[in-house]
């Protein structure tokens, strides 16, 4: 199951608080600056070094790896001049994917996602870029990331990507989150059909439990997929210095691939929805065959409880108790009673 977050507000007016997860790690700072010929690639602990966010030569991407030392997060946003109130955005992982444009940089919030193969359960982290005419710098809660096969292209100068600006290797970011969406919803599939499989065997409790769990996970992908749809269309919408006509296509097709991700948690959700009710449905029609097996079998023993309550009764003068055959003689009558009804509820087809 997947956990939400409780957001916990502190610090006066301009301080820049962490809001999510206690974490005690050093935080990881990852510099690539780039251009088509050269690239210089290093990893530093400090953010003391003075970066090269302003040079028109090359492209620099600082990932940050950790967001809870604020104090290191404030120098960096010092160096590349970002707003105090975007840095406190930054250190706030409880937000909703968003873009704001500034006047020298756009700043762009998503929902990076990872799916535990043995918990079987879905996790959310928050990536935060700040797009510079000549940098992106990109805030993720911890180690590990889906921009492998970002920096794979950098380093083997294969594409467009050290020929391009900033602004098409903050399109390569989003475009490696938004893909990873894809397996994912490919492991809500194989989830949706194991229920399925349940349903049809043999409907357990267990099965309403795992409907609930994965309903509850696809409402929370659900709203940290669908704010990025407007976050894309404003990047294509926005008359912006920082992304570029010729980039903006590139934008329209991660934009698609949104769209094909919100029409699959839609499928999903109608799909869940629909186990649920059958679900409901088999658990009432199994009790009303149940209901129906007791009435049958109370109404059978019924004229036997009658007949048995007759012969109950301590009179004196009660002629058939004095009879050789009485006692097999009721007998007879009973099982006669019973066996009559049952055919009486066959023909009525009510067994």
């Amino acid at each position: 199951m997947t956990k939400i977050k409780t957001v916990k507000r502190g610090g006066g007016h301009g301080e820049i608080v962490y809001i999510g997860d206690t974490k005690t790690e050093e935080i990881t700072l990852q510099l690539m600056s780039y251009n088509e010929k050269r690239l210089d690639e290093k990893e530093v602990s400090y953010a003391e070094e003075k970066f090269p966010f302003n040079k028109k030569s090359k492209v620099t991407w600082l990932n940050v790896i950790g967001i809870h030392n604020t104090e290191l997060i404030e120098k960096i946003g010092k160096q590349a001049g970002i707003h105090h109130l975007v840095l406190e955005d930054v250190a706030n992982t409880t937000q909703r994917p968003k873009i704001e444009e500034y006047d020298n940089y756009m700043f762009i919030v998503l929902k990076m996602l990872f799916y535990d193969e043995n918990s079987n359960e879905m996790h959310f982290e928050q990536v935060s870029l700040i797009v510079g005419k000549n940098y992106v710098i990109s805030f993720q809660e911890k180690e590990g990331d889906v921009f492998d096969i970002v920096r794979e292209r950098i380093r083997q100068g294969k594409g467009k990507i050290r020929k391009m600006k900033s602004d098409y290797l903050a399109y390569c970011l989003i475009d490696a989150i938004v893909d990873n969406y894809f397996p994912i919803l490919d492991k809500i599939s194989d989830n949706v059909e194991e229920i399925e499989k349940e349903l049809v065997k043999e409907p357990a409790p267990k099965t309403l439990h795992d409907v609930h769990s994965l309903k509850r996970e696809l409402i929370l992908l659900h709203k940290s997929v669908w704010p990025l749809r407007d976050v894309i269309s404003m990047a294509l919408r926005n008359e912006s210095s920082i992304i570029q006509k010729n980039t903006k296509i590139y934008f329209g097709n991660v934009y698609d691939h949104t769209i094909q991700v919100i029409e699959n948690i839609e499928t999903f959700r109608d799909l869940i929805a629909g186990i649920h009710e059958t679900y409901l449905s088999l658990v009432s029609n199994r009790l009303n065959e149940i209901m129906k097996v007791l009435t049958m079998i109370s109404t059978i023993f019924i004229p036997l409880t009658f007949i048995t309550g007759v012969y109950g009764m301590n009179f004196i003068h009660m002629p058939e108790i004095g009879l050789r055959w009485t006692y097999p003689a009721v007998w007879i009558v009973m099982i006669a009673a019973g066996i009559s009804m049952m055919i009486f509820f066959k023909k009525k087809k009510w067994l």
